[in-house]
């Protein structure tokens, strides 16, 4: 049985400022390209069966500069919807409302945890047949993938909130003794001094 290797995007202007992205569709920035190329540098030599990534172009932008081929985008590997709190950062959204928070609350005409949970749940299952063959790419973003993590351990959504996912780093769920297990998680990737842009936690 392979592996799931989990690809977070490289930076955008939303994520460098800790601002809510989902449906909203960005470029990745010059820090965010340089960080795709350091992807593509780093997993070179490892042969994945098959690479399924979000439709969004941050996460499409990511996987073609790191060299990987795309087979299946998936509309299920989309951002979390944050309906009325796309754009805004989590110290704004807290102004008007102080005790929110995304794991158990959701986002008020976007999606709550379970909803994001049962997508999620859709790429599994989607997923499992291919890693009888071996390692899986997934390119995508924090929430989602951290709600995947999650899923994937068999806990619920909400877990995904003890699993920080910091832009363009790498994540590996496989298995141990015919368990389900996270086997890496929020690897940053070794980048030139002169092109290695700090990474911040998102969220």
């Amino acid at each position: 049985m392979g592996d799931l290797l989990l690809i977070r995007h490289g930076e955008t202007t939303w994520s460098a400022t800790r601002r809510h992205t989902s449906y909203t569709d960005l470029e990745l920035t010059p820090d965010g390209e340089r960080q795709a190329r350091a992807l593509g540098g780093f997993l070179a030599g490892r042969p994945l069966v098959a690479v399924f990534a979000s439709p969004r172009q941050r996460a499409l932008r990511t996987a073609q500069l790191a060299g990987l081929d795309v087979g299946a985008v998936e509309e299920d590997l989309a951002e979390w919807n944050y309906g009325e709190y796309e754009g805004r950062t989590t110290a704004d959204i807290h102004e008007d409302h102080p005790h929110w928070n995304i794991w158990t609350d959701g986002c008020p005409g976007g999606e709550s945890p379970s909803e994001v949970g049962e997508r999620l749940d859709r790429v599994l299952a989607r997923l499992h047949p291919l890693l009888e063959r071996g390692t899986v790419g997934v390119v995508g973003h924090a929430h989602s993938l951290r709600v995947l993590g999650a899923r994937w351990i068999g806990l619920p959504p909400s877990a995904g909130g003890l699993l920080r996912l910091d832009t363009a780093t790498l994540s590996v769920l496989g298995h141990e003794h015919n368990r389900r297990v996270i086997l890496r998680w929020n690897q940053p990737v070794p980048q030139a001094p002169a092109t290695a842009p700090e990474s911040a936690a998102r969220h």
